[in-house]
Protein backbone atom coordinates (compact mmCIF):
# COMPACT_ATOMS: atom_id res chain seq x y z
CA UNK A 1 0.00 0.00 0.00
CA UNK A 2 0.74 3.73 -0.80
CA UNK A 3 2.11 5.90 2.27
CA UNK A 4 -0.91 7.84 3.64
CA UNK A 5 0.38 11.20 1.72
CA UNK A 6 0.69 9.75 -1.29
CA UNK A 7 -2.67 8.08 -1.06
CA UNK A 8 -4.13 11.83 -0.17
CA UNK A 9 -3.08 13.15 -3.64
CA UNK A 10 -5.09 10.52 -5.29
CA UNK A 11 -2.69 9.56 -7.87
CA UNK A 12 -4.53 6.89 -9.89
CA UNK A 13 -7.28 9.83 -10.56
CA UNK A 14 -4.49 11.95 -12.35
CA UNK A 15 -5.25 9.22 -15.43
CA UNK A 16 -8.20 11.91 -15.22
CA UNK A 17 -5.90 13.91 -17.06
CA UNK A 18 -6.14 11.96 -20.55
CA UNK A 19 -8.33 14.82 -21.53
CA UNK A 20 -5.87 17.02 -21.73
CA UNK A 21 -4.26 14.67 -24.30
CA UNK A 22 -7.38 14.58 -26.69
CA UNK A 23 -6.33 17.50 -28.65
CA UNK A 24 -2.73 16.50 -29.23
CA UNK A 25 -3.69 13.13 -30.95
CA UNK A 26 -6.03 14.96 -32.80
CA UNK A 27 -3.49 17.86 -33.66
CA UNK A 28 -1.18 15.36 -34.33
CA UNK A 29 -3.71 12.77 -37.09
CA UNK A 30 -4.40 16.48 -38.58
CA UNK A 31 -2.50 19.98 -38.65
CA UNK A 32 0.68 18.36 -37.28
CA UNK A 33 1.02 15.58 -39.99
CA UNK A 34 3.74 17.81 -41.64
CA UNK A 35 4.85 19.44 -38.58
CA UNK A 36 8.72 19.65 -37.84
CA UNK A 37 10.38 17.49 -34.93
CA UNK A 38 11.25 20.70 -33.07
CA UNK A 39 7.50 22.22 -33.23
CA UNK A 40 6.33 18.76 -32.04
CA UNK A 41 8.60 18.11 -29.29
CA UNK A 42 7.60 22.12 -28.15
CA UNK A 43 3.82 21.01 -28.10
CA UNK A 44 4.58 17.98 -26.44
CA UNK A 45 6.43 19.63 -23.98
CA UNK A 46 3.45 22.02 -23.73
CA UNK A 47 0.79 19.61 -22.76
CA UNK A 48 2.93 17.58 -20.53
CA UNK A 49 3.14 20.54 -18.67
CA UNK A 50 -0.72 20.88 -18.47
CA UNK A 51 -1.12 17.81 -17.57
CA UNK A 52 1.56 18.32 -14.25
CA UNK A 53 -0.33 21.43 -13.47
CA UNK A 54 -4.07 19.92 -13.30
CA UNK A 55 -2.25 16.27 -12.07
CA UNK A 56 -0.98 19.15 -9.11
CA UNK A 57 -4.59 21.45 -8.86
CA UNK A 58 -6.54 18.02 -8.99
CA UNK A 59 -4.21 16.17 -5.94
CA UNK A 60 -4.27 19.61 -3.87
CA UNK A 61 -8.09 19.84 -3.81
CA UNK A 62 -8.16 16.04 -3.55
CA UNK A 63 -6.31 17.01 0.01
CA UNK A 64 -8.21 19.99 1.15
CA UNK A 65 -11.88 18.44 0.11
CA UNK A 66 -10.69 14.89 2.43
CA UNK A 67 -9.65 17.31 5.22
CA UNK A 68 -12.77 19.52 4.99
CA UNK A 69 -14.86 15.75 5.26
CA UNK A 70 -13.32 13.77 7.10
CA UNK A 71 -15.99 13.73 9.48
CA UNK A 72 -18.56 12.65 7.20
CA UNK A 73 -15.96 10.03 5.38
CA UNK A 74 -15.60 8.13 8.37
CA UNK A 75 -19.42 7.36 8.44
CA UNK A 76 -18.94 5.65 5.21
CA UNK A 77 -18.22 1.97 4.58
CA UNK A 78 -14.96 2.89 2.24
CA UNK A 79 -14.38 6.56 2.34
CA UNK A 80 -13.75 5.92 6.09
CA UNK A 81 -10.12 3.85 4.72
CA UNK A 82 -9.34 7.53 3.48
CA UNK A 83 -6.24 8.83 4.92
CA UNK A 84 -7.71 11.70 7.14
CA UNK A 85 -10.50 9.68 7.73
CA UNK A 86 -8.56 7.18 9.23
CA UNK A 87 -6.47 9.23 11.09
CA UNK A 88 -3.54 8.35 9.22
CA UNK A 89 -2.91 12.12 8.22
CA UNK A 90 -4.25 15.30 10.28
CA UNK A 91 -6.34 17.52 8.17
CA UNK A 92 -3.73 20.49 9.16
CA UNK A 93 -0.92 18.63 7.01
CA UNK A 94 -3.87 17.55 4.00
CA UNK A 95 -4.59 21.66 4.16
CA UNK A 96 -1.49 22.84 3.61
CA UNK A 97 -0.35 20.47 1.30
CA UNK A 98 -3.63 21.09 -0.36
CA UNK A 99 -2.87 24.18 -0.69
CA UNK A 100 0.99 23.81 -1.78
CA UNK A 101 0.24 21.59 -4.73
CA UNK A 102 -2.69 24.36 -5.60
CA UNK A 103 -0.19 27.20 -5.69
CA UNK A 104 2.45 24.93 -7.36
CA UNK A 105 -0.09 24.29 -10.39
CA UNK A 106 -0.41 27.69 -10.85
CA UNK A 107 3.51 28.41 -11.20
CA UNK A 108 3.17 25.64 -14.07
CA UNK A 109 0.87 26.79 -15.92
CA UNK A 110 2.49 30.06 -16.16
CA UNK A 111 5.40 28.49 -18.09
CA UNK A 112 3.27 27.41 -20.84
CA UNK A 113 0.70 29.86 -22.05
CA UNK A 114 -1.36 32.59 -20.78
CA UNK A 115 -4.24 31.12 -22.18
CA UNK A 116 -3.63 27.88 -19.98
CA UNK A 117 -2.91 29.67 -16.86
CA UNK A 118 -6.46 31.57 -17.33
CA UNK A 119 -7.74 27.63 -17.66
CA UNK A 120 -6.13 26.62 -14.69
CA UNK A 121 -7.59 29.92 -12.58
CA UNK A 122 -10.93 29.08 -13.43
CA UNK A 123 -10.47 25.51 -12.53
CA UNK A 124 -9.11 26.38 -9.37
CA UNK A 125 -12.43 29.08 -8.48
CA UNK A 126 -14.42 26.55 -9.60
CA UNK A 127 -12.71 23.93 -7.11
CA UNK A 128 -13.15 26.05 -4.20
CA UNK A 129 -16.71 26.95 -4.91
CA UNK A 130 -17.66 22.99 -5.24
CA UNK A 131 -15.70 22.77 -1.62
CA UNK A 132 -17.60 25.69 -0.08
CA UNK A 133 -20.73 24.78 -1.25
CA UNK A 134 -21.68 23.85 -4.61
CA UNK A 135 -20.70 20.04 -3.91
CA UNK A 136 -23.98 20.07 -1.25
CA UNK A 137 -26.43 20.95 -4.43
CA UNK A 138 -27.79 18.38 -6.11
CA UNK A 139 -27.25 18.25 -9.85
CA UNK A 140 -24.43 21.36 -9.51
CA UNK A 141 -22.18 19.18 -8.10
CA UNK A 142 -21.74 16.74 -11.13
CA UNK A 143 -22.12 19.66 -13.42
CA UNK A 144 -19.30 21.23 -11.65
CA UNK A 145 -17.14 17.98 -11.80
CA UNK A 146 -17.90 17.98 -15.21
CA UNK A 147 -17.13 21.48 -15.88
CA UNK A 148 -13.63 20.64 -14.58
CA UNK A 149 -13.17 17.69 -16.91
CA UNK A 150 -14.24 19.94 -19.82
CA UNK A 151 -11.82 22.74 -18.74
CA UNK A 152 -8.97 19.96 -19.08
CA UNK A 153 -9.70 19.62 -23.21
CA UNK A 154 -10.13 23.27 -23.15
CA UNK A 155 -6.46 24.00 -21.62
CA UNK A 156 -5.11 20.86 -24.10
CA UNK A 157 -6.25 22.95 -26.80
CA UNK A 158 -4.81 26.18 -25.96
CA UNK A 159 -1.63 24.79 -24.96
CA UNK A 160 -1.04 23.81 -28.17
CA UNK A 161 -2.38 27.08 -29.49
CA UNK A 162 -5.55 25.61 -31.74
CA UNK A 163 -8.89 26.19 -31.71
CA UNK A 164 -11.54 24.78 -29.12
CA UNK A 165 -13.70 22.13 -30.89
CA UNK A 166 -17.42 22.35 -29.85
CA UNK A 167 -17.62 18.51 -30.63
CA UNK A 168 -14.70 17.82 -27.99
CA UNK A 169 -16.33 19.80 -25.34
CA UNK A 170 -20.04 18.36 -25.55
CA UNK A 171 -18.77 14.77 -25.84
CA UNK A 172 -16.41 15.17 -23.06
CA UNK A 173 -19.24 17.37 -21.02
CA UNK A 174 -21.59 14.76 -21.78
CA UNK A 175 -19.48 11.66 -20.80
CA UNK A 176 -18.23 13.31 -17.77
CA UNK A 177 -21.35 13.92 -15.74
CA UNK A 178 -22.06 10.30 -16.65
CA UNK A 179 -18.99 9.33 -14.74
CA UNK A 180 -20.10 11.65 -11.99
CA UNK A 181 -23.83 10.34 -11.51
CA UNK A 182 -21.78 6.94 -11.53
CA UNK A 183 -19.68 7.53 -8.35
CA UNK A 184 -22.76 9.24 -6.82
CA UNK A 185 -24.59 5.76 -7.62
CA UNK A 186 -21.77 3.33 -5.98
CA UNK A 187 -21.65 5.92 -2.89
CA UNK A 188 -25.08 5.29 -2.15
CA UNK A 189 -25.00 1.67 -3.31
CA UNK A 190 -22.44 0.75 -1.16
CA UNK A 191 -23.67 2.43 1.79
CA UNK A 192 -27.23 0.39 1.38
CA UNK A 193 -25.40 -2.96 1.07
CA UNK A 194 -23.38 -2.35 4.50
CA UNK A 195 -25.96 -1.31 5.89
CA UNK A 196 -27.97 -4.47 4.80
CA UNK A 197 -24.86 -6.37 6.09
CA UNK A 198 -25.44 -5.19 9.74
CA UNK A 199 -22.93 -2.23 9.15
CA UNK A 200 -24.68 0.58 11.39
CA UNK A 201 -23.19 3.08 9.61
CA UNK A 202 -25.36 6.67 9.05
CA UNK A 203 -23.63 8.20 5.97
CA UNK A 204 -25.61 9.89 3.89
CA UNK A 205 -25.54 11.79 0.97
CA UNK A 206 -24.44 15.15 1.37
CA UNK A 207 -26.27 16.50 -2.14
CA UNK A 208 -29.02 14.53 -1.27
CA UNK A 209 -28.94 11.78 -3.64
CA UNK A 210 -31.14 9.03 -1.79
CA UNK A 211 -32.48 7.37 -4.97
CA UNK A 212 -31.23 4.71 -6.71
CA UNK A 213 -33.78 4.84 -9.19
CA UNK A 214 -33.46 8.66 -9.64
CA UNK A 215 -29.85 7.83 -10.32
CA UNK A 216 -29.95 5.39 -12.34
CA UNK A 217 -32.48 7.40 -14.66
CA UNK A 218 -29.62 9.80 -14.69
CA UNK A 219 -27.27 7.50 -15.55
CA UNK A 220 -29.23 6.53 -18.51
CA UNK A 221 -29.76 9.63 -19.46
CA UNK A 222 -26.10 10.66 -19.54
CA UNK A 223 -25.06 7.64 -20.96
CA UNK A 224 -27.42 7.77 -23.95
CA UNK A 225 -26.17 11.61 -24.61
CA UNK A 226 -22.62 10.41 -24.88
CA UNK A 227 -23.18 8.04 -26.88
CA UNK A 228 -25.11 9.68 -29.28
CA UNK A 229 -23.06 12.56 -29.02
CA UNK A 230 -19.83 10.17 -30.13
CA UNK A 231 -21.69 8.95 -32.60
CA UNK A 232 -22.89 12.26 -34.43
CA UNK A 233 -19.24 13.75 -34.17
CA UNK A 234 -18.05 10.99 -35.49
CA UNK A 235 -19.89 10.73 -38.63
CA UNK A 236 -20.25 14.90 -39.01
CA UNK A 237 -18.74 16.51 -41.60
CA UNK A 238 -16.48 18.59 -38.80
CA UNK A 239 -15.10 15.44 -38.20
CA UNK A 240 -14.37 14.16 -41.89
CA UNK A 241 -13.13 17.91 -42.78
CA UNK A 242 -10.79 17.09 -40.46
CA UNK A 243 -10.01 13.46 -40.63
CA UNK A 244 -11.58 12.70 -44.13
CA UNK A 245 -12.11 9.12 -44.63
CA UNK A 246 -10.60 8.03 -40.76
CA UNK A 247 -13.46 9.32 -39.14
CA UNK A 248 -15.43 6.57 -39.63
CA UNK A 249 -13.67 4.59 -38.21
CA UNK A 250 -14.41 6.34 -34.62
CA UNK A 251 -18.05 4.95 -35.56
CA UNK A 252 -16.78 1.75 -36.02
CA UNK A 253 -15.02 2.05 -32.32
CA UNK A 254 -18.63 2.99 -30.76
CA UNK A 255 -19.11 -0.72 -29.58
CA UNK A 256 -16.02 -0.21 -27.16
CA UNK A 257 -17.74 2.94 -25.81
CA UNK A 258 -21.19 0.71 -25.11
CA UNK A 259 -19.08 -1.50 -23.50
CA UNK A 260 -17.80 0.64 -21.10
CA UNK A 261 -20.39 2.63 -20.56
CA UNK A 262 -22.26 -0.61 -19.65
CA UNK A 263 -19.49 -1.96 -16.99
CA UNK A 264 -19.54 1.61 -15.16
CA UNK A 265 -23.30 0.95 -14.77
CA UNK A 266 -23.41 -2.03 -14.00
CA UNK A 267 -20.39 -1.56 -11.20
CA UNK A 268 -21.80 1.53 -9.77
CA UNK A 269 -24.84 -0.56 -8.95
CA UNK A 270 -22.96 -3.21 -6.95
CA UNK A 271 -21.71 -0.63 -4.79
CA UNK A 272 -18.00 -1.38 -6.21
CA UNK A 273 -17.35 2.25 -8.12
CA UNK A 274 -15.89 4.43 -5.85
CA UNK A 275 -13.86 6.06 -8.74
CA UNK A 276 -14.36 5.47 -12.64
CA UNK A 277 -10.67 5.17 -12.69
CA UNK A 278 -10.84 2.39 -10.12
CA UNK A 279 -13.28 0.56 -12.10
CA UNK A 280 -11.46 0.48 -15.31
CA UNK A 281 -8.72 -1.17 -13.91
CA UNK A 282 -10.21 -2.89 -12.01
CA UNK A 283 -12.88 -4.59 -14.20
CA UNK A 284 -11.85 -6.68 -17.23
CA UNK A 285 -14.15 -6.27 -19.73
CA UNK A 286 -13.99 -1.94 -19.18
CA UNK A 287 -10.22 -2.31 -18.94
CA UNK A 288 -10.10 -4.26 -22.30
CA UNK A 289 -12.64 -2.62 -23.95
CA UNK A 290 -10.78 0.75 -23.03
CA UNK A 291 -7.48 -0.62 -23.95
CA UNK A 292 -9.29 -1.77 -27.60
CA UNK A 293 -10.09 1.62 -28.09
CA UNK A 294 -7.90 3.24 -27.44
CA UNK A 295 -5.61 0.85 -29.97
CA UNK A 296 -8.28 1.41 -32.45
CA UNK A 297 -7.98 5.24 -32.59
CA UNK A 298 -4.09 5.05 -32.97
CA UNK A 299 -4.69 2.61 -35.64
CA UNK A 300 -7.62 4.75 -37.20
CA UNK A 301 -5.76 7.77 -36.89
CA UNK A 302 -1.75 7.32 -37.62
CA UNK A 303 -1.73 3.37 -39.78
CA UNK A 304 -2.07 4.10 -43.43
CA UNK A 305 -3.37 0.59 -44.48
CA UNK A 306 -6.09 1.53 -41.72
CA UNK A 307 -7.01 4.83 -43.76
CA UNK A 308 -6.63 2.67 -47.43
CA UNK A 309 -8.89 0.34 -46.06
CA UNK A 310 -11.66 2.99 -44.86
CA UNK A 311 -11.31 4.90 -48.00
CA UNK A 312 -12.28 1.54 -50.03
CA UNK A 313 -15.29 0.88 -47.60
CA UNK A 314 -16.50 3.82 -47.11
CA UNK A 315 -16.55 5.92 -49.80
Amino acid sequence: MLPAPLRLLRPGDWAKNVFVLVPLVFWLAGEGRGAQPEQIAEQLWNVALTVIAFSMAGSGFYAVNDALDFQEDRKHPTKRRRPVASGAVTPQFAITMGVALVIGSIAVAWCVRPAVLAVIGTYIVLQVAYNAKLKRVRLLDVLTVASGFVLRAIAGALALGIAVSTWLVVVVFAFTLFLGFVKRLGDLRAADMARAQGDSTDWKPRAGYNSTEDLNWLLATTGSVTMMAYLVYSLSDHARGIFGVRATGFALLAPLVFVVIHRLYLRANSGRAESPVTVVLSDRSALAASLLFAIGVLVVLFWLPAETALGTLFK
